[in-house]
């Protein structure tokens, strides 16, 4: 089951079924199984206290995967399970910098979570450039699974 949550940021995912549906097909195409898979949404903040907490990291990042798919040693053969971590304002930040639109940006993070649970990797420069081809062919997908790129986010200061 794939299941979205936004805390402490004003957002609306647009396109669940549809978002869910395009998740599931990638999933199933690298020869593995939908296990819960939990997004949160959040602002800089919230995600900044996800990454010192529990990865004793002292920076901003745009996404923090846990792996949960051998939580406590009960494990679903095959199955992808995770909790997930977006930083919206860092994926508003990013599309800003790399000319890319929100949707898309948001789209190629949620994705790249995905990817890093189904094997990608990203460490080295090689590993970083088939990780970036895995990240375009699945966003490739979108239009057939009618994601309209039209996600909204604006950052309200506190």
């Amino acid at each position: 089951m794939i299941r979205f949550e936004v805390i402490d940021a004003t957002f609306n995912l647009r396109h669940k079924n549809a978002i869910k549906n395009w998740i599931k097909e990638i999933i199933l195409s690298k020869n593995r199984r939908v296990g819960d898979i939990n997004y949160v949404f959040a602002d800089d903040s919230y995600v900044l206290d996800v990454n010192r907490t529990y990865l004793s990291h002292d920076y901003y990042t745009d996404i923090i995967t846990f792996d949960t798919s051998d939580y406590e040693g009960i494990t679903s053969a095959g199955a992808v399970s995770a909790d997930i971590v977006i930083s919206l304002d860092t994926v508003l930040a990013n599309s800003r910098t790399y000319g890319s639109s929100f949707s898309r940006e948001l789209y190629r993070v949620m994705i790249h979570g995905i990817l890093h649970l189904t094997g990608n990797d990203d460490l080295t420069p090689e590993e970083a450039e088939l990780m970036r081809q895995a990240e375009d062919e699945a966003l490739s997908l979108l239009p057939q699974f009618q994601i309209s790129d039209d996600q909204i986010y604006t950052t309200v200061e506190k």
